[in-house]
């Protein structure tokens, strides 16, 4: 396994060559690092579920060069899912759109649903450029779900890719840490009405801003109504977890449950943002403070959950984050990972 320095035509070679031959790499995007493989061969697709061990059901994202590649893996696009590409790809926005009759099903988890994006990293971009220059004039795709076992803490730095993957992975981009922290916000439009199927760093209030209004967010795989949900990245109840039991607790209880497991004797690792390291701090196996501000706590928020789980306490104590549309993903994030 490789590893390179951000941005070089030998890598960018290396790299298409390598998806070529139905392997798996690695690559940075704005979101979380993805694992790689050519989304139209079935062997390199297999090699993703077999790295991760993710259940055959489970459907992968596939990574476009820029938006005019939607409709060669889409069919019936309506015309308000290419008004919210042109806004915010390359972004942190996947849609959920009908494939085409060839796309695999082994991609969209047996479905007739695919989900699309354009990444917001310059390697990347390159990469995929590259790769779609090497395969016209057929359609080209990169299925990259997060570079981690599945289930488990998604990898933010191409070092967390190393710890968790090792040689499963051929080749590993280094395109240093990733800027929003947290996957993608995804936008179903397989039932007639968009919905929010996760939240991310692209709100609903973004979402309206081009949309017109504001869309619901289902999380339930209902709908609310009884609507069928298509199953997406990130979806099940116990996902994005450490090893470490983690518990969520609220900002007025902290310190006292802090204090009573210091008491009785128990390693605890805390992370927090508001509270402030009681005078027993010393007791705590480790406080992390984090920062109030959304965007810069999410940002973080992957890395040092794995600096926690790192370091053998016998729980993970997190402070309940606000309510409201600016911390929803986050509050997501932290709800399925103190479940799993």
């Amino acid at each position: 396994m490789s590893g390179f320095p951000l941005m070089s035509a030998s890598i960018i070679k290396k790299a298409v060559e390598t998806l070529q031959a139905g392997k798996l790499v690695a690559l940075p995007t704005e979101t979380v690092y993805g694992l790689g493989a050519d989304a139209a061969n079935p062997e390199a697709v297999a090699r993703i579920f077999a790295a991760k061990g993710r259940p055959a059901d489970h459907p992968l994202i596939v990574h476009l060069a820029n938006v005019a590649s939607l409709s060669q893996w889409a069919e019936d696009v309506p015309q308000v899912a290419w008004d919210l590409a042109t806004a915010f790809w390359p972004g942190s926005l996947t849609l959920i759109l009908k494939k085409r009759p060839w796309v695999l099903l082994s991609v969209t988890g047996g479905q007739n649903t695919v989900g699309l994006r354009v990444p917001a990293h310059p390697l990347t971009l390159e990469l995929l450029a590259a790769f779609a220059a090497a395969k016209a004039p057929g359609a080209a795709g990169i299925a990259a779900p997060s570079a981690n076992r599945f289930g488990r803490v998604s990898p933010t730095a191409a070092a967390h890719v190393w710890e968790e993957l090792g040689d499963k992975v051929s080749l590993v981009l280094d395109g240093g840490s990733c800027t929003v922290g947290i996957e993608s916000t995804i936008v179903d439009f397989s039932c007639g009405t968009p919905r929010i199927l996760r939240p991310g760093a692209i709100s609903p209030v973004d979402i309206a801003s081009v949309v017109g209004c504001q869309l619901s967010v289902v999380s339930d795989g209902a709908g609310g109504t009884g609507t069928p949900v298509p199953r997406v990245s990130g979806s099940l109840a116990a996902h994005y977890a450490p090893l470490t039991p983690l518990r969520q607790v609220k900002s007025s209880a902290l310190a006292g449950e802090v204090a009573r497991l210091v008491h009785a004797g128990r390693r605890v690792a805390v992370l927090a943002y508001s509270v402030c390291a009681p005078s027993n701090a010393g007791s705590v196996f480790y406080w992390q403070t984090m920062t109030p501000e959304p965007a810069a706590y999410a940002r973080v928020l992957y890395a040092n959950l794995r600096t926690l789980d790192a370091l053998g306490a016998e729980v993970i104590l997190v402070e309940e984050v606000p309510p409201g549309l600016a911390w929803q993903a986050i509050a997501d994030r932290l709800k399925r990972a103190a479940t799993g």
